[in-house]
């Protein structure tokens, strides 16, 4: 699986945007599809996540209510719809996929992912 991240920018507080994962080498619905993202001195942290399903969605409490990932199977992508940004919210932003054969498993943590994209920089000025 390849995987492309894309959509990020510089942006104010309180704006939004919508960053774009695209997938080649399989299909999106054949795997768990995954957001994270890593602020410069941080570890790499869970984002959000859909299920193979597509009927189960997680996401990290800090973004809860403000993010939501979905996915367009038909064309083989997977989004990331970020509202109300915070200036905390800046950090390099990555998709991963996990093969897992749950149908229903949102994985948070970083070793169950099997494939990665490049990272696509978000920033959020105050």
């Amino acid at each position: 699986v390849q995987l492309q991240a894309s959509g990020g920018g510089l942006v104010q507080a309180g704006d939004s945007l919508r960053l774009s994962c695209a997938a080649s080498g399989r299909s999106v619905s054949s795997v768990a599809m995954g957001w994270f993202r890593q602020a410069p001195g941080r570890e790499r942290e869970f984002v959000a996540g859909i299920s193979r399903s597509g009927g189960s969605t997680y996401y990290a409490d800090s973004v809860k209510g403000r993010f939501t990932i979905s996915r367009d199977e038909t064309k083989n992508m997977v989004y990331l719809q970020m509202n109300s940004l915070k200036p905390e919210d800046t950090a390099n932003y990555y998709c991963a996929a996990d093969q897992t054969f749950s149908t229903i498993r949102v994985s948070q943590a970083n070793r169950d992912y099997d494939y990665w994209g490049q990272g696509t920089q978000v920033t959020v000025s105050s």
